[in-house]
């Protein structure tokens, strides 16, 4: 697999060594050894999640403030323009995002580690995305960021309102969000 360092430091574009001819493709999209060799990062999943959206929908920006997840996300069908916010307070990219356009066609994979807030636009038709986390999900602590907010400023590749759930388009601002104090 080929790691690609991205301006914030710890997150990580994967690009899985691909194996095709006419019938087809093959490629090992987890390998945990593979996995901790080529990017150094130590974790165990321990959850896999499968997700479905059509296009506009904006799922986000979620993370967990206790049982803190590490996500690895890999889009299976589209493609999703996928965003990670660092949030952990101490950390010279604190409020920084990053965003990058994961695909059933690039199939690169994307690791966000604990104390980021994840989030996902749906630019095709319809995107399905598998990500594994590092922790289970634990509703009571899940908290949201607000996709457009005023001080991250990300550039969601959209002309229009996305399509969001109701907890979504409710979520807090950054400046009022609860952050990692790591």
């Amino acid at each position: 697999m080929n790691v690609i360092q991205t301006v914030i430091p710890d997150v990580l574009i994967i690009e899985p060594r691909l194996f095709g001819d006419d019938r087809g493709f093959f490629f090992e999209s987890y390998n945990e050894k593979a996995w901790q060799e080529g990017t150094g990062v130590k974790r165990t999943f321990v959850q896999d999640n499968h997700s479905r959206s059509a296009k506009g929908v904006l799922r986000g920006l979620h993370y967990q403030i206790k049982h803190v997840q590490g996500k690895l996300v890999r889009c299976i069908l589209g493609e999703i323009f996928d965003v990670a916010v660092d949030l952990r307070k101490n950390f010279p990219s604190f409020g920084k995002w990053v965003g990058f356009f994961l695909s059933a066609e690039n199939k690169r994979q994307l690791w966000i580690p604990e104390g980021f807030a994840h989030g996902f636009l749906v630019v095709s038709d319809f995107a399905e995305i598998l990500y594994k986390a590092t922790d289970y999900y634990t509703p009571e602590f899940e908290r949201s960021i607000i996709w457009n907010d005023a001080d991250l400023h990300i550039e969601w590749p959209i002309d229009s309102g996305p399509i969001l759930s109701a907890k979504d388009s409710t979520a807090a601002v950054f400046k009022e969000a609860e952050v990692f104090e790591w």
